[in-house]
């Protein structure tokens, strides 16, 4: 079957697309339109804080990043309360493509350009780390969120074509990491795309991120953690606890506090290596299996301004990418429809079978930094507020990394490599 992608661009706009705005003005800041995954009500336990109380750690924000720190805390028996103004994993974390790589925004080579060949490998090794043991941790905590291993297919475009993926695979191979290098006519045999060339890698994976991230809260709330629906309002970190005040007029002390709530920081926590940009999404209606590329691995052209495929598990594709600075909700909101047509011609051109009938779009503004990597650790001057932010388009790998060092930061295990993601690391400026 080989429809026009391009006939499915004019439905963007059709009843039957799920692309509604969100009417709640705290989610429409952060997302407009309607991902394929299920956000709604799961019943997880929360409560109104009825009384001014103490905690080992407060987390604030229960989406996908809240959610992973929560549950590494609570394994080692602190005491943890998660507060979120809205609905848990219903903000950022239900506008992720949850493509769960351990590559990163910044090539290999980009890296070692700007941090010397020893760091960089050492950051990817980190990446893919964290991408095998977040898979581990879903399977342990026996969570239904759809997750399966995929290979990333990295595909040559506008001026990356064979010498400088071959430049990136022969670095990738002296660091030890896994993958192969594909010429233009070994990638069409195998996955019948037209590119000069890709590197193919094993060790990624995908899920329903809502799912996953509704799942390991459910985890740590089993554990004794606390969820409360508030604001909080003001901070002030002295030096034996942290003092919040919320917007209900309570009051909670703590011995840290992990900030997850996105790019979305309070104005304390500054970084010159962060900014904000928005990204589209389209999801198509589900496809015929036979209609769908061998091994349904994962896609990321390198292309400007880049394309990233994927498929569910009910065989919906799933494509996004044309990211832009955009100066709020309304702009992000008003290019929909031209955004939604870009990434609808760019998908034809990639992989022109099966149909285009689009079933779901949205829109999300997301943190990325000038070195491709996250920002996570001590708040600098405040060493009992830790934060972790800035991830690009690895989210959800970067949201473990985050989880598991904090955990260790709060447990007085730092290790030396944690400043390579500190928040006042030297850094490219731009």
């Amino acid at each position: 079957m080989r429809e026009d992608f391009l006939a499915g661009a004019a439905t963007a706009g059709a009843p039957d697309v799920a692309h509604s705005l969100e009417t709640h003005d705290d989610v429409r800041l952060l997302r407009s339109g309607t991902p394929p995954w299920a956000i709604d009500r799961f019943p997880l336990p929360h409560e109104p804080l009825s009384e001014d109380c103490r905690v080992d750690v407060v987390v604030v924000g229960a989406g996908i990043t809240g959610s992973l720190v929560a549950e590494a805390v609570t394994a080692t028996g602190a005491s943890v309360m998660v507060i979120d103004r809205a609905l848990p994993g219903r903000g950022s974390t239900a506008a992720s493509t949850a493509m769960l790589q351990w590559e990163i925004d910044t090539s290999l080579v980009e890296l070692a350009g700007l941090y010397g060949y020893e760091r960089a490998a050492r950051i990817y090794r980190r990446s893919h780390e964290a991408a095998s043991d977040l898979g581990r941790l879903a399977a342990a905590l026996r969570i239904d969120c759809g997750f399966v291993p995929r290979a990333t297919l990295y595909v040559g475009g506008d001026d990356v074509g064979y010498d400088a993926l071959a430049e990136e695979h022969a670095l990738r191979e002296r660091a030890g990491l896994p993958g192969a290098l594909l010429d233009a006519a070994t990638l069409e045999e195998r996955f019948g795309i037209r590119r000069p060339a890709a590197l193919v890698s094993p060790g990624s994976a995908e899920a329903d991120p809502v799912r996953l991230s509704l799942g390991v809260l459910r985890t740590a709330l089993e554990r004794g953690a606390r969820l409360v629906e508030d604001d909080v309002v003001a901070y002030d970190s002295t030096a034996g606890a942290v003092h919040l005040a919320l917007a209900s007029g309570r009051h909670v002390e703590a011995g840290h506090v992990v900030l997850a709530t996105g790019y979305a920081m309070p104005s304390f926590v500054p970084s010159d290596l962060h900014k904000v940009v928005s990204s589209w999404c389209i999801a198509t209606a589900p496809q015929r299996e036979e209609d769908l590329w061998p091994g349904r691995c994962l896609i990321w052209e390198a292309s400007e301004p880049y394309l990233y495929v994927r498929t569910t598990g009910d065989g919906r594709i799933i494509a996004g990418g044309e990211d832009a600075r955009t100066a709020d909700a309304a702009e992000r909101e008003r290019l929909m429809a031209e955004k939604i047509e870009r990434i609808v011609k760019k998908l034809r051109t990639l992989w022109p079978h099966g149909h285009g009938r689009v079933s779901h779009a949205w829109s999300a503004e997301f943190g990325e930094t000038t070195d491709g990597l996250p920002l996570i650790g001590a708040v600098p001057g405040q060493p009992r507020l830790l934060a972790a932010y800035g991830y690009g388009g690895n989210g959800i790998t970067y949201s473990y990394m985050a989880s598991r060092m904090l955990a260790a930061e709060i447990a007085g295990e730092r290790r030396e490599w944690f400043d390579d993601f500190a928040l006042d690391r030297d850094g490219p400026k731009g």
